[in-house]
């Protein structure tokens, strides 16, 4: 019975899936498969049953293999290697005597060396002609520059990332996804740079990976910073927590509680219960302070003079009759008239009223003459 075998040209490269047509393979053997550019050498890194066999291409539409490797197969991987270190080399050489604004990445050898990749990073496009023109004189075989972003890079190369380990990008990841700002806001991340930055510069992968249960998260949560009314009376959304599936929340009584996104769903959108009927009625039968006003003097204040005097009882004390009167007078007394600026539809309806307007006040006002330069 047939196989399929998925296949990896390199270690951070795609993993391609090819039929094993008459030959048995096993996970970790190199074959030789006929691919677009030419043919290649790969190693088998995964190996299922097919149904049925086919010719040159089975019925999932995989490509057959050539064959397997031997030994003079892996001689001519080794010189390859080889070879594309010698290459690196040339070309960074070529690179400065030219002077130009690019940075060399990698360099890949094709199997039958009818072709050589020349992986490279620029801040821009780079005029590399004169480049091309030394390394056809000097390997005389087809040679391709192909740029490349930042990602790439730090795929080819390889680094150690924030959290210790190799990079994801080198390790399993063979497609990179786009990652936006609007993910570590989602995440409730800080927004620092050197925090959920990686080593190439750019956002951390990682936070695409975490992004689906986020988002999930928020669709089961209320809106952070709204009332809402429920069984305990009003409650108000401070923050979630993602990692506890928690909430929390402030009562009327400015009191924080935590609580379950399930008994959340449990008291949301229902009447108050008798216990909290009971509280809110406690609250508003409570006396209130008063913020202002005057207090009530006490007995033995001092009085107007700077003396102390006992204050007598009410039924005892006799109404002052000379300041009574004082008091009448100043009431009756008629308020100074004072003069004050007429508002601004008032002063226009007198000006209408009096025919002149702020045309003909700009008309009476005399002219500046222009003083004429002398004479010569």
């Amino acid at each position: 019975m047939s196989q399929i075998l998925g296949v990896k040209f390199n270690d951070y490269g795609q993993v391609y899936y090819f039929g094993s047509g008459p030959f048995v393979v096993r996970e970790g053997q190199h074959v030789i498969v006929k691919t677009d550019q030419g043919m290649g050498l790969g190693k088998v890194i995964l190996v299922r049953q097919a149904p049925k066999e086919g010719g040159d291409e089975d019925e999932d539409g995989h490509k057959v293999i050539y064959r397997l490797a031997n030994e003079k197969d892996m001689e001519a991987v080794a010189e390859n290697e080889v070879l594309s270190r010698d290459a690196f080399k040339f070309c960074r050489a070529c690179i400065n005597t030219h002077k130009l604004g690019m940075k060399l990445v990698d360099v890949e050898v094709f199997f039958d060396r009818s072709k050589m990749v020349f992986y490279f990073t620029a801040p821009g496009r780079i005029d590399f002609r004169e480049l091309i023109k030394d390394l056809v004189k000097e390997y005389r075989t087809r040679i391709e520059l192909r740029q490349i972003g930042v990602r790439h890079e730090t795929q080819m190369l390889g680094a150690i990332g924030n959290c210790g380990q190799m990079c994801c990008c080198r390790r399993f990841m063979r497609k990179f996804v786009p990652v936006t700002i609007k993910m570590a806001k989602e995440q409730n991340l800080f927004l620092n740079p050197t925090k959920i930055s990686g080593i190439c510069g750019r956002l951390l992968c990682c936070l695409s990976f975490e992004q689906k249960g986020y988002e999930e998260f928020h669709g089961m949560c209320p809106r952070v910073g709204k009332k809402y009314q429920t069984s305990l009376g009003a409650m108000k959304v401070l923050r979630s927590n993602f990692f506890k599936k928690s909430l929390s929340l402030l009562d009327e009584n400015f009191e924080e509680q935590e609580v379950s996104i399930d008994e959340w769903n449990e008291i949301v959108n229902k009447p108050p219960s008798d216990e909290a009927k009971a509280e809110a009625k406690a609250r508003a039968a409570a006396p209130k302070g008063r913020r202002g006003g005057r207090h009530p003097v006490p007995s033995g204040a001092v009085n107007g003079n700077g003396g102390s005097e006992p204050a007598m009882p009410e039924q005892d004390a006799e109404p002052d009759t000379e300041a009574k009167s004082v008091r009448d007078e100043r009431k009756r007394r008629p308020r100074r008239d004072v003069p004050r600026k007429p508002d601004v539809p008032e002063q226009a309806a007198a000006v209408s009223e009096d025919g002149d307007d702020a045309k003909s006040k700009r008309a009476r006002r005399p002219r500046r003459r222009r003083r004429r330069p002398p004479k010569k």
